[in-house]
C-alpha cells in the first residue's frame, strides 16, 4: 500500500469511529504534512482519494470536510416475521435465471461473484503449474476426505489468527462452499424436517432444502442487525426445527453483518433447543474496516456450529474449493462426501496450499476489500442520481451487493426480463424466497468496474424502472 493510501485509510477509520464527524473540518494539508512528516503531494493525494470515495468534500478556499453519512434507509420487513413453507419449489426459476445470465455479452449486475479481474490469476496459475510438476501419480491421501493436510493447516492457521482454536482434523475440504453447506444440511436433517433460513435467503439454501425434501421456516432478516431473533425464538417454539442456516457476514442478498451481541444471543437460543447452526460465511473476508468480524463459530463451546467458507468469492472462482469446520459432525460429513462426490480436486487443493504458503493472500484481500468498497460506493451514488426517488436502496458495509426495493405494485421479475433483453442481468427478489414477498425487490452486483458500459447499464435500468412506475 502506498503512503497516501495508508493515510487515507487512517483518516477513513477515524471517520468510521467518530473521531471526525459529519461537517467537521479535517486538518489542513499543511498541518497534516507537519504532523505526519509526509510530502504535500502525498497528503493531497490522500484527501483526493477520500473525496472520490465520498468520505470528504472539498470547499474552495476552506479545506476538506467530512461528508454527510450515507442515509440509513429503514428496512421494510415483510408483514409476517415468519414465513413457513412445507414445500419449496424454486430451483426451476433459479436455474432459468442463472442460465440466462451466463451470457458474457451481458452486463452482469445479477452475478453472485465479484469481478474476476480482481483475483491474482497469474500467481494462482503459477502455483498450479508448480504443483502439477511435483504431483505424484498416487494422490489418494490428498483427494480422499477430509482433504489436503497442508490446506487444512493453512485454514486452521487463519482461524487461529482470529483467536479461534480450530483443529485441522475438524476441517473438511469440499468442492466449493455449496457442497460444504449441502453436506452439513444432510448430516443434520432427514427428509421432512424443518430448517430455519433467513428472509430473504441465499437462493442456494432454498435449493438445498428443495433437493433434500425439507420444510423451511423463513425468519425476517435486517440489513443491519441480521435475523430477527425474537421471531427466531417464536419459530423454535412453534416448529420442530432441526437446523438453522444463515449468513453472519455480508449476507446475500441484503449485504448486512450481524452484530456480535446478536451472534451470541443466536447461539444461546439454538443451544436451548439443541439445534445446530450452519454458518454460511463465504463473504466473511470481504468485511469493511480494519478489524475482521468474528463468526458465530468463535462463541461455539459445544461443537454445534458448522462454519462453511470458500475461496470462490475472494481468490479463485474457478477452483471451486471450500471447506467446513464441522465440529462434532466432521466424521459424518466425511462419510457423506465419500458417498457423493468422493473427493475434491487434488491439483486445485495443492495449488491453493502452495499459494497460501507464500503469505500473499492477506495483501490481496486488503486490496480486494478496498477496491470493492470504492466500486460499491460509486454504484450507490450513481443509483441515487439516476433512479427514481421512490426506489429504496439498502447499503450495508462490506461485500459488493446492493438490495433495491421498488414500490409494491412493481414486479422485479418483469424488470429482470426486460433488462435481459437489453443485455443487463439483475437478480430478481423471487430468487430469495419460497413465496412472492420480494417480487418487487432485486439485488445488484456492485463489484464491476465503473466505466461507460456499467454507467449505460444503470441508466438503462433507471429508464426501465421509470416505465414500470408510469404504468400504474
Amino acid at each position: 500500500m502506498t503512503r497516501y493510501e495508508q493515510l487515507a485509510q487512517q483518516l477513513r477509520e477515524q471517520i468510521r469511529t467518530g473521531v471526525w464527524q459529519e461537517g467537521d473540518k479535517l486538518p489542513s494539508l499543511r498541518e497534516t504534512v507537519r504532523r505526519s512528516g509526509l510530502s504535500l503531494m502525498t497528503v493531497l493525494s490522500a484527501y483526493q482519494l477520500l473525496e472520490s470515495q465520498g468520505w470528504v468534500r472539498s470547499r474552495p478556499q476552506s479545506g476538506y470536510f467530512v461528508a454527510p453519512a450515507r442515509e440509513a434507509t429503514r428496512y421494510s420487513f415483510p408483514q409476517q416475521p415468519l414465513q413457513p413453507a412445507e414445500t419449496v419449489d424454486i430451483n426451476a426459476f433459479i436455474f432459468s435465471v442463472l442460465q440466462a445470465g451466463n451470457n458474457p455479452d451481458c452486463v452482469a449486475l445479477g452475478s453472485a461473484f465479484p469481478d474476476p479481474s480482481l483475483f491474482p490469476q497469474h500467481q494462482l496459475s503459477r502455483a498450479l503449474i508448480r504443483v502439477a510438476r511435483q504431483m505424484h501419480a498416487d494422490v489418494t491421501g490428498v483427494t480422499l476426505p477430509p482433504g489436503c493436510a497442508d490446506l487444512r493447516r493453512s485454514i486452521a492457521q487463519r482461524y487461529a489468527a482470529r483467536g479461534m482454536e480450530i483443529s485441522p482434523d475438524e476441517i473438511v475440504i469440499t468442492s466449493g462452499a455449496l457442497e460444504a453447506l449441502n453436506l452439513s444440511l444432510q448430516a443434520l436433517t432427514q427428509p421432512g424436517d424443518w430448517v430455519v433460513v433467513e428472509s430473504p435467503a441465499f437462493y442456494g439454501a432454498l435449493q438445498a432444502i428443495e433437493r433434500h425434501h425439507l420444510k423451511a421456516v423463513a425468519v425476517a432478516t435486517d440489513p443491519q442487525q441480521g435475523m430477527d431473533l425474537d421471531a427466531l425464538a417464536q419459530a423454535l417454539q412453534q416448529y420442530p426445527v432441526k437446523a438453522c442456516w444463515l449468513m453472519s457476514h455480508c449476507q446475500n442478498p441484503l449485504g448486512g453483518t450481524m452484530p456480535n451481541a446478536n451472534k451470541q444471543r443466536l447461539l444461546a437460543l439454538l443451544a436451548e433447543h439443541q439445534i445446530s447452526l450452519i454458518e454460511d460465511d463465504v463473504y466473511g473476508e470481504l468485511y469493511a474496516g480494519l478489524t475482521p468480524p468474528r463468526p458465530a463459530k468463535a462463541w461455539d463451546t459445544q461443537g454445534r456450529v458448522l462454519h462453511c467458507g470458500s475461496f470462490s468469492k475472494t481468490l479463485a472462482t474457478g477452483f471451486r474449493i471450500g471447506w467446513v469446520a464441522a465440529g462434532q459432525q466432521a466424521e459424518a460429513i466425511q462419510r457423506l462426501q465419500l458417498m457423493s462426490t468422493l473427493s475434491t480436486s487434488a491439483p486445485m487443493q495443492l495449488a491453493l496450499a502452495d499459494y497460501l504458503s507464500s503469505h500473499r493472500y492477506d495483501k490481496h484481500l486488503h486490496t480486494l476489500r478496498r477496491t470493492l468498497e470504492q466500486r460499491k460506493h460509486i454504484f450507490y451514488r450513481a443509483i441515487q442520481r439516476e433512479f427514481p426517488a421512490s426506489i429504496r436502496v439498502y447499503y450495508a458495509e462490506g461485500s459488493y451487493f446492493l438490495w433495491l426495493e421498488l414500490p409494491p405494485h412493481c414486479c422485479a421479475t418483469r424488470l429482470y426480463r426486460r433488462a435481459l433483453k437489453a443485455g443487463i442481468t439483475i437478480a430478481p427478489g423471487r430468487m430469495f424466497a419460497a413465496g412472492e414477498q420480494y417480487r418487487h425487490c432485486f439485488r445488484l452486483n456492485a463489484s464491476l468496474p465503473w466505466n461507460a458500459r456499467s454507467e449505460a447499464a444503470i441508466k438503462q435500468l433507471a429508464a426501465l424502472i421509470a416505465e414500470q412506475l408510469a404504468l400504474r
